[in-house]
């Protein structure tokens, strides 16, 4: 099984300077490498057609494109599980002002609690970014998942993965669903319907 996953959003709580009052992390999981290689090149051919370098990123995309990207992956067998996250509930001052505690909490609650999604999985995260806590990311999740659950868990550059780029595409749908004041709230979240398992609202 292959598990990529991505978030949107950041794990700040100064939302009156700019940090996003939800945060939004999601998996894509396949069953069939097959599978996953296919998609691959159905985003690729999206790519090349709309000109899109050097990837795909549901905040920098045209509503076009974004039609058009999840048009050509909804054919392919994989699952969507998310975990949505509105900052204002969250009491804890531990989580609140340590950002890599709560990335790495919601990141492990959505994996512990899959409904038995995860077997063996080879876990993908984006990590494009700077995260220098990457080593204790991965202890950490596979000493708080199921045993079996997860079979590795490393970091790819979203630039270069296209599968992390439609876990970026599908957290991205997915957290624009919570934006009211936006055009087209819940359009691509309406599109990817028959792929999602599960969105849970922390509470």
């Amino acid at each position: 099984m292959l598990v990529f996953i991505d978030e949107s959003g950041d794990p700040g709580f100064k939302v009156s300077k700019g940090s996003s009052p939800a945060f939004v992390v999601a998996l894509v999981a396949f069953s069939d490498a097959d599978v996953s290689i296919k998609t691959q090149s159905a985003i690729d051919t999206v790519a090349a057609t709309y000109g899109v370098k050097p990837e795909f990123k549901f905040s920098k995309c045209r509503p076009d494109i974004r039609d058009a990207f999840f048009y050509a992956v909804l054919p392919f067998d994989f699952c969507i599980r998310a975990i949505v996250v509105e900052k204002e509930k969250i009491h804890s001052g531990y989580l609140r002002s340590h950002k890599e505690a709560f990335y790495s909490f919601f990141v492990k609650s959505m994996l512990k609690f899959d409904n038995g999604l995860l077997k063996n999985a080879r876990v993908i995260i984006d990590g494009s970014g700077e995260r220098i806590f990457k080593k204790e990311l991965s202890s950490y999740l596979r000493r708080h998942t199921e045993k079996g659950a997860i079979r590795s868990v490393k970091f790819s550059d979203s630039r270069s993965d296209r599968l992390v780029q439609l876990a970026d595409m599908c957290t991205g749908a997915i957290a624009r669903s919570y934006r009211e004041n936006r055009d087209d709230t819940d359009r691509w979240r309406k599109m990817l319907e028959p792929k999602i398992e599960d969105i849970w609202d922390f509470k």
